[in-house]
């Protein structure tokens, strides 16, 4: 608990409720030892889709890596809110969502902008759904694909989301321009500095996961949360 210094008043503050930092919490008292847990979306529905094509690509290298890998098809998925909550595929996607301890968000750029197809995914993930939040404290990596020059706006806007969605957005990001001269026929990428941004990226989400899963808890627990746990419900 923190004591206000003497003089000072914070009349609008449950002090009882506040907490200074505690270092003793940073290193948890058990580490899980199972892979890490890693969900992957991707934002286009066509037949040689290039975000599904660099997704795929960055769960090869994730997996080679050592972590354990779902791609979300978001085929089938309804617009959101169309239709009930216990739809399949929303129910899919947040069990999956649950079951990440990191993600990766990769759309192509349309209009400046990411697509429908992967902002209706994000739609889909409540911020809260009774006492579990499906992406509060994960980690998150972004990348986006384009026609022409590079360009950021998708990466940019999916930064904002994961900042939304309480998550933890690594600093490095991949934008893959003129993605149709990126990828074999065989839809593999191919070796150039955009490659090795993709391979940089993955790294890096991995070991912030490492670093995170176990505190994530720690590090998202709040102060407004304690307080309305505390509060009594209003009378009818």
């Amino acid at each position: 608990m923190i004591t206000p210094p003497p003089g000072d008043t914070l009349p609008n503050l449950r002090a009882d409720l506040l907490s200074a930092p505690d270092l003793t919490r940073l290193e948890p008292a058990t580490r899980v030892s199972h892979p890490p847990r890693i969900l992957l979306l991707y934002g286009s529905l066509r037949a040689r889709s290039f975000s599904r094509l660099l997704t795929e690509e960055a769960d090869r290298l994730l997996r080679a890596m050592g972590a354990e890998t779902v791609i979300f098809d978001p085929r089938d998925l309804p617009m959101a809110h169309s239709v009930p909550d216990d739809h399949p595929k929303v129910q899919e996607l947040r069990r999956l969502s649950l079951w990440s301890e990191g993600q990766v968000w990769c759309s192509p750029e349309v209009h400046g902008a990411i697509t429908g197809v992967f902002k209706n995914q994000i739609d889909w993930l409540p911020l809260q759904t009774g006492s579990l939040r499906p992406t509060q404290g994960r980690t998150l990596a972004v990348m986006e694909v384009s026609g022409g020059s590079q360009s950021f706006n998708a990466v940019n806007t999916l930064r904002l989301l994961g900042r939304w969605m309480r998550m933890v957005t690594i600093p490095n990001q991949s934008s893959v321009p003129r993605a149709y001269e990126q990828f074999d026929e065989a839809g593999r990428m191919l070796p150039s500095s955009t490659y090795d941004r993709v391979v940089d990226v993955m790294e890096e989400l991995l070991r912030f996961t490492w670093l995170l899963r176990d505190r994530a808890d720690y590090l998202v627990e709040r102060y407004s949360e304690r307080k309305a746990s505390f509060e009594l419900p209003e009378a009818l």
